[in-house]
């Protein structure tokens, strides 16, 4: 099964030079996804990651690594899901942001699960039926 890989994840692997323990587990789980071809990614996801890179050859860099990865299609009832959600959530007083209920509404309509460090997502999986991806532990 396909699993959507939140920014929190790709950016403890393109970003972070020095790993805890932890953060090395997760990393070593997107890499084995990678190898299974289970990762993928959205446009928000990709915009998010790009964003505030002001020194070109690192855009450009980051960019190129990023073309590996086909971004999974949104639809209009993704867009209308994730509205969805962020009422449902508000009304159960949960904050979050547009990308994180796109992520949930891309993942919901795909029957997909997301892999995600943001601990916003245990809060979202209390008011809408959202599959997060654990870390394998024979992996480690």
């Amino acid at each position: 099964m396909r699993v959507l890989i939140d920014t929190s994840v790709w950016s403890l692997a393109l970003r972070k030079k020095t790993l805890t323990p932890n953060e090395n587990k997760v990393v070593n789980e997107l890499k084995e996804l990678i190898y299974e071809l289970r990762a993928v990614i959205i446009g928000p996801v990709r915009q998010e990651l790009l964003s505030g890179i002001s020194d070109e050859s690192k855009f450009n860099n980051l960019k190129e690594k990023l073309l590996a990865f086909e971004d999974l299609p949104l639809s209009q009832e993704d867009y209308e899901k994730a509205a969805e959600i962020n009422n449902n959530c508000r009304r159960k007083g949960i904050q979050g942001s547009h990308i994180d209920f796109l992520i949930c509404a891309a993942a919901i309509n795909n029957k997909i699960s997301i892999f995600t460090t943001d601990k916003d997502f245990e809060n979202y999986k209390n008011v809408i039926s959202i599959s997060l991806h654990n870390i394998r532990e024979e992996l480690n």
